[in-house]
């Protein structure tokens, strides 16, 4: 047998062991019936292949109320989401961000894709907002912007804590929110335990003032040397998994409290070379729509009676 050939059923023959093997832990299982609150789980197309149309009726099958997509600039695949998703039922959030290095350019494309997609009236708009070298005065714009166009269109658009973004690290998120009392997140926290090397322990204070500010979620488990463990499910993460979902735990609680009526998440395990690979062969190390699915369920049966 090849070397590649070799690996790939081992590994193929591992990840069915830890699918069989990994029932939810019973510090797992549901803690927080939302009988008031409706919890909808989306997925990511990030590493699919598939077209919208496939990727919808694949992801409608899975038991996924929706999917986040970034802000399509064509039209002929805006029309096309929207009737995917409408086909099956689904709901989606759109993705905005812009990717020059120079504020000016930078801020006007932005701009630009947010009011489109906020004329789409998606279920929210996540935002990929600015840059961690940009000035605080620089990436203040773009909270204002979010903040008028979010109260002209009626849709929840929320800035994720993600590396070399506005809201890169937990002191620069404390700052913002400190001095901006509009400002909603979409918390990937993995980003943070990465950028801090650390589950957060020192900064409590501040997590739990992104913990209010918070409105979306993004499931993804990182630790401190990664925004993305291998596989959640692998008991040497256990600890890893418990914190974010006690971070998580607690989103649901100030959200039920202050009287939402939907909490939003997405499963946003990604692909190669998010997902850790196997040297030369760069074949994944598990599977990772095998892990979303797990986290689909993880959260359904935490939080749904």
């Amino acid at each position: 047998m090849k070397r590649r050939d070799f690996i790939g059923t081992t590994l193929g023959a591992g990840i069915g062991v830890g699918l069989a093997a990994s029932p939810l832990l019973a510090s797992n299982r549901k803690q927080t019936n939302t009988p008031d609150m409706k919890i909808k789980i989306l997925a990511t197309n990030w590493g699919d292949g598939d077209t919208i149309e496939d990727f919808c009726k694949k992801i409608k099958s899975y038991g996924y109320d929706g999917l986040e997509v970034w802000y399509p600039t064509d039209a002929g695949d805006r029309e096309r989401l929207v009737n995917a998703t409408k086909a099956n039922g689904l709901a989606y959030g759109i993705l905005v961000g812009a990717y020059q290095p120079d504020f000016q350019p930078h801020f006007e494309l932005f701009e630009t894709n947010l009011r489109a997609a906020a004329k789409m009236k998606p279920l929210y708009i996540n935002c990929h907002s600015g840059k961690d070298f940009f000035s605080y005065e620089q990436n203040k714009q773009f909270l204002d912007l979010t903040n008028k166009v979010s109260k002209e269109s009626g849709v929840g658009i929320h800035h994720e804590t993600h590396r070399s973004r506005i809201m890169y690290s937990a002191p620069v998120t404390r700052n913002f929110i400190e001095k901006n009392p509009d400002l909603t997140l979409t918390l990937d926290i993995s980003h943070w335990c990465n950028v801090h090397e650390t589950l957060l322990q020192d900064q409590k204070e501040t997590v739990d003032m992104a913990l209010q500010c918070t409105r979306h979620i993004h499931l993804r488990v990182g630790h401190p040397e990664s925004p993305q463990v291998n596989d959640p499910r692998a008991p040497e993460w256990k600890e890893a998994l418990e914190q974010h979902l006690a971070w998580w735990d607690k989103v649901i609680e100030l959200r039920k409290k202050a009287g939402a009526d939907t909490m939003t998440f997405l499963t946003e395990f990604g692909p190669a070379d998010y997902m850790p690979t196997i040297p030369y062969t760069r074949q994944p190390v598990a599977n990772q729509w095998d892990i979303n699915r797990y986290m689909l369920e993880l959260i359904r049966n935490r939080y749904t009676s």
